[in-house]
Formats: C-alpha cells, sequence, structure tokens
C-alpha cells in the first residue's frame, strides 16, 4: 500500500480542506507513491521520533504537529527541523501531518478530549460558517434519480445525522439545440424543445465540492449541464474549533481540577480562582483555545479547559468562568490514539505503532 494511500483514509476524518490559513497539513516529507512498510504515530515530530521510526521500520509517520511551517531555503543541518527533513529523505521515511484540519472536526481533537472527561451531550464550541454551499441542477425527469443518486453517492445532502437529503421541484424547461450540438432530446438546428425538468436543490460541504461536480457531470445525460452553486453562510455543526458538553455530576471548582489533573495526567494546571459555582457545563479546547474564551462564556460553560493562556488573558475570566490551563501537550496528547482508530479500522492486518518517545518539550519541576 502506498502512503497516499493511507494519508487519503486520514483526510476521510480530518479533509485539508478545513485548516486553518496559517497552517500546513499533509505531506510534509517524502513520495507520496511510496509503498508503506510500517506506521509510527505522534503528536510531534522530533529526531527520537524519526529514528524510531526507523528501528522499527515504519517508513510513514504520521504527526499532529506539522513538522514545517514556514518554508526552508536551505536544508543543512543547522536546526532541528532541517536535521529531521534530513534524516528523513536520507532514510526513505515519510512525514504526515493532521493539526487544524482535525481540530476542527466533529469528531476530532476536541471529541477525544471530551470522551477522557466523560463529558456527554457534546457540541462544537465555535462553529465555521464558510464551508457549505447550496448546489442547484435541473435534470429530465427520466433521469432525477440517476443525478441524485450520483450526487448523495459523492457526499451531497448530509445535514447532521441525516444524508440523501434534497428538495425537489417540477418544472418545464425550453432549450434549442444549435446545429453544432449533439442533444439528447431534439435535434441539432431543430425546433425549440419544452422539457419536463426536475429542479434538484442539495447541500454539500467545502470538501466535496470538485468530486460533487465531477458526479454531476458523469451522471447527467444532457450535454451541457446546467447548475448553480451558491455559498451559505450557514454555521456547520460538525466543523468548527473547541467543543463544550455535560459532566454527569456537578462538582466544586476544586473537586474538578483534581479531576482534571487524574484524566489528563498532567502535574501542573494554571487556573484562576474559584466561582464558587458548581462545575457541569465544561468547555474544552485542544492546543492554544484562549481565542475562544469568549464562546465558552457565551455557551455558559462553567469552566473552560486548555492551553497556551497568556498572563493577562487569565483576568478575562473577570470571576465568571473558571479557566484551566493544562498545558498545550497535555490537551493532545490523545490525538495518535484518534489515528490509531481510524487506520486499524481500515486495516486491520496492517503494522500501525503508537510512538513511545515523550514529546513535550515542557517540564515541571516539583
Amino acid at each position: 500500500m502506498q502512503v497516499k494511500q493511507i494519508t487519503e483514509i486520514i483526510e476521510t476524518i480530518a479533509p485539508l480542506a478545513y485548516q486553518e490559513s496559517y497552517d500546513n497539513c499533509g505531506m510534509q516529507v517524502g513520495d507520496q507513491h511510496m509503498e508503506v512498510t510500517g506506521i509510527l504515530l505522534t503528536l510531534d515530530v522530533t529526531e527520537d521520533v524519526v529514528d524510531e521510526a526507523i528501528n522499527s521500520g515504519c517508513n510513514l509517520i504520521i504527526a499532529h504537529h506539522p513538522l514545517i511551517f514556514t518554508g526552508l531555503k536551505k536544508i543543512t543541518g543547522r536546526n532541528y527541523v532541517e536535521r529531521i527533513v534530513f534524516k528523513a529523505i536520507k532514510n526513505d521515511v515519510a512525514i504526515y501531518a493532521a493539526h487544524t484540519n482535525l481540530d476542527n472536526m466533529r469528531e476530532g481533537v476536541n471529541a477525544t478530549f471530551a470522551a477522557k472527561l466523560g463529558l456527554t451531550k457534546t457540541r462544537i464550541l465555535s462553529q465555521r460558517n464558510d464551508t457549505l454551499s447550496k448546489l442547484f441542477t435541473y435534470a429530465p425527469a427520466p433521469a432525477a434519480d440517476k443525478v441524485r443518486d450520483a450526487l448523495f453517492l459523492a457526499g451531497a445532502g448530509r445535514i447532521g445525522n441525516y444524508k440523501e437529503c434534497s428538495f425537489n421541484i417540477t418544472g418545464q424547461g425550453t432549450f434549442r439545440a444549435e446545429k453544432t450540438a449533439q442533444p439528447v432530446i431534439g435535434e441539432a438546428g431543430g425546433n425549440r424543445e419544452l422539457v419536463k425538468e426536475v429542479k434538484i436543490e442539495v447541500i454539500l460541504e467545502k470538501h466535496n465540492q470538485a468530486s460533487v461536480i465531477a458526479a454531476l457531470f458523469a451522471a447527467h445525460p444532457y450535454e451541457e449541464v446546467a447548475y448553480e452553486l451558491i455559498p451559505l453562510p450557514n454555521y456547520n455543526q460538525d466543523i468548527g474549533a473547541g467543543m463544550i458538553g455535560q459532566l454527569p455530576e456537578a462538582m466544586t471548582g476544586q473537586e474538578f481540577l483534581h479531576f482534571l489533573k487524574d484524566k489528563m495526567k498532567t502535574d501542573c494546571i494554571r487556573h484562576t480562582a474559584y466561582t464558587g459555582k458548581p462545575i457541569q457545563n465544561v468547555a474544552v479546547c485542544g492546543g492554544s483555545g484562549s481565542f475562544l474564551l469568549k464562546d465558552a462564556l457565551r455557551a455558559g460553560a462553567d469552566v473552560f479547559v486548555t492551553a497556551d493562556f497568556k498572563y493577562h488573558q487569565f483576568f478575562d475570566a473577570e470571576g465568571k468562568i473558571l479557566i484551566a490551563d493544562i498545558g498545550h501537550y497535555e490537551t493532545e496528547q490523545f490525538t495518535p490514539e484518534i489515528f490509531a482508530a481510524v487506520l486499524n479500522k481500515k486495516l486491520p492486518n496492517f503494522a500501525v505503532r503508537l510512538s513511545n518517545v515523550l514529546t513535550n518539550p515542557v517540564k515541571y519541576f516539583s
């Protein structure tokens, strides 16, 4: 199996279309057509991780954090990124990253985070409104079922827990084929045709747009396919940042921090003063999530668990919410388990390994 086939499986749960503009997800190093001998899963790519891949016979590393964020002008080994790239190329090790595209998925990093805390009734904290479009097309009535089925198969018509959603209106279409046309109905250079047609309307997501349009053209009987693609400002309940859910039972602030420390295996929690209110509605964000504090407040969260809050940002809690900063690595440490779950399901007989290297660069003195 080639690298490309493996990464396509990852992209079914984390389409590259949903990475943030500053990010650099996807292939980092290597030949996507190389045959894969083994896969090593990690949060970060370090020199020790590359050594582990080489020693364990894995020639594909799948990481959450990209190794390369900006362009490399030289590869001379002057820093750890260049050394890793050099070593990976020299040893035919490919490196792939799924970062904010996985963060932004309904079943991504934050779902795993929430599951570790036992949260129920979860929903995305800050839903995106730039991922949906409405497709309108027109098909002769006898071909409408075939066109609809092709659109659904390509991924159109999904709304939350429902699929194959469409709206259809029967009407009359007209056209007149010019002499150079090859019409399915009527004759080239003939009279104007009046045809019973079905207007088909479906929702589609950003990552499916190309495949849905290709499916439309492949299934439609007309030589020229009439369609409209309109971007929608609707919020997508399945795409966005952070997550909020409920604990089975409320806790005091102190009880929750003890619980959090145990579940997330962390040695240190930076937090704001206890609010005195019970903790039950919990907002989480893997990685640097301070930008979501206002969303957590609007959603009625009693606590917001994330990482990388700056000193002055703690003041923004204003006694309304408990902020718990448990560290960047700690909020995302279980991410390789997401890769393992999807790959083991799709490739049950393939060699998939979780890295044994602790990549957290932050150490705690106690």
